[in-house]
């Protein structure tokens, strides 16, 4: 199995001279898989094409926000009559205040929402809230969940059970990275001892119930409860960074399957179709701090752009109705035990795991609990995997660390098609 990747090539090599590695974000990069970058051309439903005609079933679907597939035409049409209008204005629209509604319907948790461009404001935004309403400076983190690129959230775990934050990228002052502690995820016991240790410090913690940023990995039983109880008794608001899950594992995210309350939820480009917005939102006297109503300050020109919020009104109404995700979820299962079944039938040691319509898996005899056990398992074999489902036209995520999305696009025959080219390759691992 092999294509041409040779436009690609070029196209990478014109890239690198004005932009820094090639790439406007590091994982396109396809360094993590020993790579190039595929170039893409065009996409339609569950397909994409690259700049050399090479066309692939996609399980990236932009990180997630193409949930209807992609250029659905419904969502396409209203993208353009918006543009017809003005793409940008800087003022308010009568439709932010709809789509904020439907949002808040949908999250009963948040009583107040400000929309941004991207989940790293919304999660830069609401920690900077946090600290405010509750007038404490440090945050609690989990090693290997990504919360975007802000200073405080660029900090990864050292040593032992629960560590003060060292920088994780250059440019991030030491100061601003002594305030975020981190721990590892499913380590409620690592949670709580740290509670202890600076009862009176942390003014949230922020977390992704279902990591997604260092595969997909699933809360343990009682943990996800336990956060809630533990933010309670020690005063410190709860930030579920839903960016990643919310609208793609449920309807309402993983606080409506797991019934846990947040003081402050963060969404992402989902709400939008994929165009560029995303919201922070939660208890109406936290919200209340937001300026102009309080002393946080946070502002954008595009925030609530009208085309991004026209976009997320119809896809929101498209996947609100009856059975989607009932229907989503049962394809993405299908793929995750299929793609379990071909390992074990070819003796390669995989565990899958789904929820709605996000996917992950791993090489690994066992489940896998944090990002600590992720980085044990075989990247080597993954990133064979990799290129041999890339060369037979199936696009993953290309790093071991992302979990995948399925979209309605996707076909049982998708489906089968991709598993029929998984034992193909998993039969060369071996």
């Amino acid at each position: 199995m092999s294509l041409s990747l040779n436009q690609s090539k070029l196209l990478f090599e014109e890239a690198c001279a004005v932009i820094p590695g090639g790439v406007n974000s590091p994982v396109r990069a396809f360094r993590s898989v020993d790579g190039q970058p595929v170039f893409i051309k065009k996409a339609a439903g569950s397909r994409l094409w690259d700049e050399d005609g090479n066309e692939y079933i996609d399980y990236i679907g932009s990180w997630g926000p193409a949930i209807l597939g992609h250029a659905h035409p419904e969502v396409v049409r209203v993208i353009a009559d918006t543009a017809a209008d003005g793409i940008s204005f800087g003022a308010p629209t009568s439709k932010e205040t709809i789509l904020a509604k439907v949002v808040q319907s949908i999250f009963p948790s948040m009583d107040m929402i400000r929309f941004v461009s991207s989940g790293t404001e919304a999660c830069m935004s609401a920690l900077r809230v946090a600290r405010a309403f509750t007038g404490r400076s440090k945050i609690l983190k989990f090693e290997g969940c990504y919360h975007g690129h802000g200073d405080m959230l660029l900090v990864k775990a050292g040593s032992g059970a629960a560590t003060m934050g060292v920088p994780d990228s250059a440019g991030v002052p030491a100061a601003t990275a002594s305030d975020t502690l981190t721990v590892a995820y499913n380590d409620l016991g690592a949670v709580a001892a740290i509670f202890e240790r600076y009862p009176d410090d942390i003014g949230a913690l922020i977390v992704e119930p279902i990591v997604g940023n260092s595969g997909f990995i699933r809360p343990e039983e009682g943990f996800l409860e336990g956060l809630r109880a533990l933010c309670d008794k020690f005063g410190a608001l709860l930030i579920f960074d839903e960016v990643m899950t919310g609208f793609r594992v449920a309807l309402g995210g993983v606080q409506s399957i797991y019934d846990i309350k947040p003081d402050l939820t963060c969404l992402g480009k989902v709400i939008g179709g994929g165009m560029p917005i995303a919201a922070y939102g939660g208890r109406k006297d936290v919200m209340s701090k937001v300026a102009p109503l309080g002393p946080v300050y946070q502002a954008g020109t595009l925030s609530g752009n009208p085309v991004a919020v026209a976009s997320g009104l119809k896809t929101l109404e498209l996947i609100s109705q009856r059975d989607f995700f009932v229907n989503l979820g049962h394809v993405t299962s299908t793929l995750a035990k299929g793609l379990q079944q071909v390992a074990k039938r070819n003796n390669i040691d995989l565990v899958a795991d789904s929820a709605g319509g996000m996917f992950g898996f791993f090489f690994s005899k066992s489940r896998v609990r944090n990002f600590h056990e992720a980085k044990a398992c075989d990247i080597g074999k993954f990133k064979a995997f990799f290129w041999g489902m890339l060369h037979g036209g199936i696009y993953l995520a290309p790093s071991a660390f992302e979990a995948g999305f399925v979209s309605s696009a996707h076909t049982r025959d998708d489906v089968d098609k991709t598993l029929e080219l998984a034992d193909r390759v998993m039969r060369g691992l071996k």
